[in-house]
């Protein structure tokens, strides 16, 4: 079997067209095409729904990409392995929790980029739970993710504990909660919240603290972003929460008000999770790690 066929079928999959797959591996459109078909020859199944727009892997084709990511990597690492002075290369594909994204995606991947020049970097954001769903099926390399206390990475797994953060409660500094020297609770669970959506470890850190306690949480309003919900924090809307290097950079500080609130304990850890055996990709992890472990502790250092 062909592995130049499976390249072309997986660059069809990830573009969603012949087009955009011909433009990635620098080749013409009936040369892609022709690969395609070699390998559904190869396999005796259609690969592609061809009439769907964008193109779509049949039930079949899913489990060839799937596979045949594996193989690619397999093939990428083997190289790596045998080349004198080779550097990491092809795809780096990372998944990044949305309150780690204007950490992750600032100087440490300046650094990948400038010290890997021949890794391509593909960049996911979303919740740290579906990050690490996405890690476990290889549908990407690597995540920074977000996790409570109580929530370890799935042992299948490497995961490098980053740091270890406690996430700040806020108010508006027009709520009644900032005339009081600490706040329970039970009086926390009086007023509404402005949340992010479920699968936030931030969210699931109160949340667990309520539910111990028998106590109710009233979401006002689910929103994505740190910023957003911030502003609607300041305007009233309800109490947020917050990581406390987002709070440092936040334009909404100054009408702000970080609760003390003395019965609630759920610090959540940051992790950098990838395969057992990283391959050709273990010098880009390990120079992530180290930036990233620098920057949260630079980030805390600041706030204190």
């Amino acid at each position: 079997m062909n592995t130049h066929d499976i390249e072309a079928f997986v660059a069809v999959v990830e573009t969603g067209s012949i087009i955009a797959a011909a433009a990635r591996l620098h080749l013409t459109q009936p040369g892609i095409s022709r690969r395609v078909q070699s390998l559904e020859e190869r396999l005796g199944v259609a690969l592609l729904e061809r009439q769907s727009k964008p193109l779509k892997p049949t039930a079949a084709g899913k489990e060839v990409y799937e596979r045949g990511r594996r193989v690619l990597g397999s093939v990428a690492d083997l190289l790596a392995g045998v080349e004198p002075g080779s550097q990491a290369s092809g795809e780096f594909r990372l998944g990044v929790a949305p309150f780690l994204a204007e950490l992750a995606l600032t100087h440490p991947i300046d650094c990948l980029r400038s010290e890997f020049t021949k890794l391509t970097l593909r960049i996911t954001t979303g919740w740290s739970p579906a990050l690490l769903t996405l890690l476990e099926s290889n549908a990407i390399d690597a995540a920074a993710v977000v996790l409570p206390d109580d929530v370890m990475p799935p042992n299948t797994l490497t995961a490098h504990l980053l740091g270890h953060q406690m996430p700040l409660i806020v108010t508006s500094q027009a709520s009644s909660l900032c005339s009081k020297g600490s706040v329970s609770l039970a009086q926390l669970a009086a007023h509404s919240w402005v949340m992010n959506q479920d699968g936030c470890g931030i969210r699931r850190s109160i949340r667990h603290a309520l539910d111990a306690a028998r106590l109710p949480i009233d979401v006002a309003v689910e929103t994505f972003g740190t910023e957003l919900q911030l502003s609607l924090v300041a305007r009233g809307v309800g109490i947020g929460m917050i990581m406390p290097g987002a709070w440092a950079r936040s334009a909404f500080r100054d009408q702000l008000k970080v609760l003390d609130v003395p019965e609630f304990k759920g610090g959540v850890n940051i992790w950098l999770v990838h395969a057992r055996a990283p391959g050709r990709l273990a010098a880009p992890l390990e120079r992530l790690r180290c930036d990233m472990s620098a920057m949260l502790e630079e980030e805390l250092h600041q706030l204190c």
